[in-house]
């Protein structure tokens, strides 16, 4: 039988307080090993859906499935410890150093000490900090070191699938250029299934295996990304022209034009 899908979404709508749905009737499954990226304006829709595969929230019709089970079937406490998450505002315990805040998760599983300082100095040097790190606080770190250490904690369990919700929005370009090639790496290396999500096309198309555009609660289109530069949809086409705008800014600069 071939393997099932890493996680899949079976026309499932999600609704909130009032009519319209926050998500409606979507559609999706994720193979084991990709690296998918949700791309979509705010509102759209795509913290409730990486909510959904957590089950932080669950949909009002259709469903879940994490690696062939439905999702309502697993205890959440299990499942959200089997995925890891990293989130835009990191969310590290301020009381606690470096170490501590990434081993919380084997800490919680019953790890023994010899095991969770292992585990802490490897995903220390795989996320590309000094072990001198381990005793440091979260306010002693740059904004890049605090997402690396956010990296390493969603990663300490040895999880399959990584959930990500605007990991790099908040740092400075060359630094969140930087952290999200070296995901990329560790997402190559570990064998994860990652699935993020971002307004920055630029972002996605740097990533990504395969984009879905998000719009309003609905899933407008989906592809690798050179799939994407040809969509014929208005919206999706627009939207793949930043980055040509970009560079297209970018040459008349350096060729001394300006507007």
């Amino acid at each position: 039988m071939p393997e099932p899908a890493a996680i899949a979404l079976a026309d499932v709508t999600k609704r909130f307080d009032g009519d319209k749905p926050a998500l409606d009737g979507i559609s999706l499954a994720v193979q084991p090993g990709e690296f998918l990226v949700i791309v979509g304006i705010s509102g759209s829709g795509k913290t409730t859906l990486l909510q959904l595969i957590n089950r932080l929230s669950e949909p009002t019709a259709g469903q879940v499935r994490i690696g062939g089970v439905n999702a309502l079937a697993l205890d959440p406490v299990t499942l959200r410890r089997r995925i890891g998450y990293v989130f835009q505002e990191v969310g590290l315990f301020p009381h606690m150093t470096v170490a501590e805040n990434i081993a919380i998760t084997p800490r919680l599983l019953g790890w023994d000490e010899q095991r969770q300082t292992a585990r802490v100095d490897e995903l220390l040097c795989l996320v590309r900090l000094d072990p001198g790190y381990r005793a440091r606080f979260p306010h002693q770190l740059s904004g890049g070191e605090r997402q690396r250490v956010g990296v390493a904690r969603a990663l300490a369990a040895g999880p399959d699938v990584v959930l990500m919700d605007e990991p790099f929005a908040a740092l400075d370009p060359l630094t969140r250029d930087g952290l999200a090639q070296d995901y990329r790496r560790l997402h190559d290396a570990l064998r994860l299934t990652t699935v993020m999500i971002t307004h920055d096309v630029l972002e996605a198309l740097g990533v990504a295996d395969r984009i879905a555009v998000l719009q309003a609660g609905r899933i407008i289109a989906e592809g690798t990304p050179s799939a994407l530069m040809l969509h014929q949809h208005a919206d999706v086409r627009e939207l793949m022209l930043t980055p040509r705008k970009i560079a297209d800014r970018v040459g008349a600069l350096l060729a001394g034009k300006e507007r």
